[in-house]
C-alpha cells in the first residue's frame, strides 16, 4: 500500500541521514512478532510505522516469526497474525520464520566457542539468577567458565544430539560478570528444550534464545534498522555484539520508540493471555480486548486504526493515550459510511389507537443524511410500534422532553403521537403504552401548525426483526495500565464485571439482509457491527463499536 507517512519523526531523521550519508543502497525493516498469542494495537502501531517508513524510501519490509520458543508458540497464532497484518492492509516483502536460520545460528554459536566468546554451562537457571549479582554488585563467574574450546564443542555438539534433558546444560556467552549493564553478565544463548517445534518438528532440541536470535535473524535477512520498543534499549549492546562476534556481513542498526499503552485496559501479551485462560472474555477476539482480532470483530476499521497510529507518532518517552482518542478515528471513518437506522434495544410497545388497524404504510428516511449519495431506505409504519423504554416515564422530572401521559412528541421520519393511557402488570409495570397520532403532522408535509419539544426513534412492530445488542464498558477499571511487576491477582482484581451488557430488540426490517461485519449508526445509541461470530440465518448479533460522541478533541499539534 502506498504510505501515509508525511510527519516527521526521530526514526525518520535516522532514515533520511543513513541514505544521505550513502551508508544503505536500501531500506530494509521488519516486522518480527513472536507466534506466542494475537497481535494487539500496540503491534499495529509497530506494523504501521515498519511498513509505511519502508514505503515512504521505496525500500522492503520483512513479516518474520521470532519462533524459537516451541512451548509457547502455535500455529493459530502464526495464522492469526498473517491474517492481522492482511487485515490492516499491508503486504510484506519476505515471509521468514527464525526456524529457517536454526542451522546457521548454530554455526555462529559455533564461531563463539571457537573464540573462545561461549562457553557451556552446567549451572541450574536459579544459580544463574544468583551468580548474575545485582544492579548495584557484580555478578560471579560460573566455574564452568574457563572450559576448553575443545570441551565445550563437544558438549553443544552432544547438548544438539540430545544427550542431556531440559534445563541440565545450557550455552552462555563470555562477556563480562561485572558489566553495569547486566545484559552482558555472561547472557544465556541457547537452552534444551526437548519439545517439537511447528516449523522444524523434531529436529532440534536445543533452541537460541532471544536475544542470541533477533540480531542474526536481522543480519541474515539484511535488515538495515531494527525498530523495538524502549524494553530492548538495554539490550542493544548485546545486539551489537552478537553481530560483531559472529562476525555477520550486514550490520543492522536497533532503534527503539516507545511503546503504545492505552487507558482502562491492558497492553500485555501475558495479560492478555491470562483473561483469555481465565475465560473473563470469550477468546483472543473479543471485542472488549485490544487485539486486532478483537477490534475487527468490534467493528473498528483498517483505516482508522492506521490513522490512529500515524496521529499518535513515534517518540522515546513513555506516555499513555486515552482510548476516546482511539474511538476518534473510528467515529471519524464511519460518520460519512455507515447507513443510519432505528433500532430499538430495550422495547416498550406502543399501540397507536386511532390508526387503522391492519394498514401499513411506508416512509422515506435517509440512510445518511451527512452523505446524500447514499440515497433514500423505506420504513413501514402502522398501530403498533416498538419504542425505547427510557423515551417514556410516568412522573418525568423537570425538562423531560420525551414521552409522557399528556405528552406530545414526534417519532423520527413519522407522525405527533401523544400519549393517552399507560397498561400496567400485575406487577404495576409498566407494559404498553397507548397514543393516538395526528395524521396532519407526517414528517415532510411542512405541517406548521404546532411544535413538540421532543423526538424518538422507534421500530414498527409486526416486521421488526429481533437482534442482540451488546454494549460494552471499559474491560479495567482503572484508566491506565498497570506496570509489568504487577501481581497478577492484582491485576485480575481490576477486571469490569460490567464490561458487557447484552440486550434482546429488534431492527428495521431491512436489516433482515444484513451481513457479518457490516456497519451501521444506529440513532442515538452509537455504530454497530453485526458481529462475525455468532450471528447466524436464524439471529442478528450487533456489537456497539462506539457510542455517537464524545468529549475528546484530538490535540493540535
Amino acid at each position: 500500500m502506498e504510505s501515509k507517512t508525511t510527519s516527521s519523526n526521530f526514526i525518520r531523521n535516522i532514515v533520511i541521514e543513513d541514505l544521505e550519508a550513502k551508508r544503505h543502497d536500501q531500506i530494509i525493516t521488519r516486522f518480527p512478532p513472536e507466534p506466542n498469542g494475537y497481535l494487539h494495537i500496540g503491534h499495529a502501531k509497530s506494523i504501521v510505522l515498519n511498513f509505511e517508513l519502508a514505503a515512504e524510501f521505496k525500500g522492503k519490509t520483512n513479516l518474520r516469526f521470532d519462533d524459537t520458543n516451541p512451548l509457547k508458540e502455535d500455529q493459530e497464532f502464526i495464522d492469526s497474525i498473517i491474517e492481522d497484518v492482511k487485515w490492516l492492509g499491508y503486504g510484506w516483502d519476505g515471509l521468514y520464520y527464525a526456524s529457517d536460520y536454526f542451522e546457521e545460528m548454530y554455526n555462529r554459536a559455533i564461531v563463539l566457542i571457537k573464540k573462545g566468546k561461549a562457553y557451556v554451562d552446567d549451572l541450574t537457571a536459579e544459580e544463574i539468577r544468583e551468580y548474575r549479582g545485582t544492579l548495584t554488585g557484580p555478578g560471579k563467574e560460573s566455574p564452568y567458565r574457563n572450559r576448553s574450546v575443545e570441551e565445550n564443542l563437544d558438549l553443544f555438539e552432544r547438548m544438539r544430539k540430545g544427550e542431556f534433558k531440559d534445563g541440565e546444560k545450557v550455552l552462555r556467552a563470555k562477556i563480562d560478570m561485572s558489566s553495569p549493564n547486566l545484559n552482558m553478565r555472561d547472557p544465556v544463548l541457547y537452552r534444551i528444550a526437548h519439545a517439537s517445534h511447528h516449523q522444524t518438528g523434531d529436529k532440534w532440541c536445543i533452541y537460541p534464545m532471544y536475544d542470541m536470535a533477533h540480531p542474526l535473524e536481522d543480519a541474515i535477512e539484511g535488515i538495515t534498522h531494527s525498530i523495538c520498543t524502549m524494553e530492548f534499549e538495554d539490550h542493544r549492546p548485546l545486539y551489537n555484539w552478537i553481530v560483531e562476534e559472529c562476525e555477520m556481513e550486514s550490520q543492522p542498526r536497533q532503534i527503539e520508540f516507545a511503546r503504545l499503552n492505552l487507558t482502562n485496559t491492558v497492553m500485555s501479551k501475558r495479560k492478555l493471555k491470562q483473561l483469555v485462560d481465565n475465560e473473563f472474555v470469550d477468546g483472543w477476539d473479543d471485542p472488549r480486548i485490544p487485539t486486532i482480532s478483537g477490534l475487527r470483530r468490534r467493528g473498528y476499521t483498517p483505516d482508522s486504526i492506521r490513522a490512529f497510529c500515524r496521529e499518535i507518532g513515534v517518540a522515546r518517552n513513555q506516555s499513555t493515550v486515552d482510548t476516546q482518542m482511539l474511538e476518534h478515528f473510528i467515529r471519524e471513518d464511519l460518520k460519512l459510511k455507515a447507513p443510519r437506522t432505528m433500532t430499538v434495544i430495550d422495547p416498550l410497545k406502543v399501540v397507536i389507537t386511532n390508526y387503522p388497524e391492519g394498514e401499513v404504510e411506508w416512509l422515506d428516511a435517509e440512510i445518511n443524511p451527512e452523505n446524500e449519495e447514499m440515497g433514500m431506505r423505506q420504513i413501514p409504519f402502522s398501530r403498533e410500534i416498538y419504542i425505547e423504554r427510557d423515551d417514556f416515564m410516568e412522573v418525568p422530572p423537570k425538562g423531560y422532553r420525551r414521552l409522557f401521559p399528556g405528552n406530545e412528541v414526534r417519532l423520527k421520519h413519522a407522525y405527533f403521537v401523544k400519549c393517552e393511557e399507560v397498561i400496567k402488570n400485575e406487577q404495576g409495570e409498566v407494559v404498553e403504552i397507548h397514543c393516538t397520532y395526528d395524521p396532519e403532522t407526517k414528517s415532510g408535509s411542512g405541517f406548521t401548525g404546532r411544535k413538540v419539544r421532543g423526538t424518538i426513534h422507534w421500530v414498527e412492530a409486526t416486521q421488526a426483526i429481533p437482534a442482540e445488542f451488546r454494549l460494552y464498558e471499559p474491560l479495567i477499571l482503572d484508566d491506565v495500565d498497570s506496570s509489568e511487576e504487577e501481581e497478577e491477582a492484582t491485576f485480575l482484581d481490576r477486571v469490569n464485571p460490567d464490561s458487557l451488557q447484552a440486550m434482546q430488540g429488534f431492527v428495521e426490517p431491512n436489516m433482515k439482509d444484513s451481513e457479518k461485519q457490516d456497519k451501521f449508526q444506529f440513532f442515538r445509541h452509537g455504530y454497530f457491527n453485526v458481529d462475525p461470530k455468532d450471528t447466524t440465518e436464524d439471529k442478528l448479533v450487533f456489537n456497539r463499536i462506539v457510542s455517537l460522541r464524545s468529549s475528546y478533541k484530538v490535540p493540535k499539534k
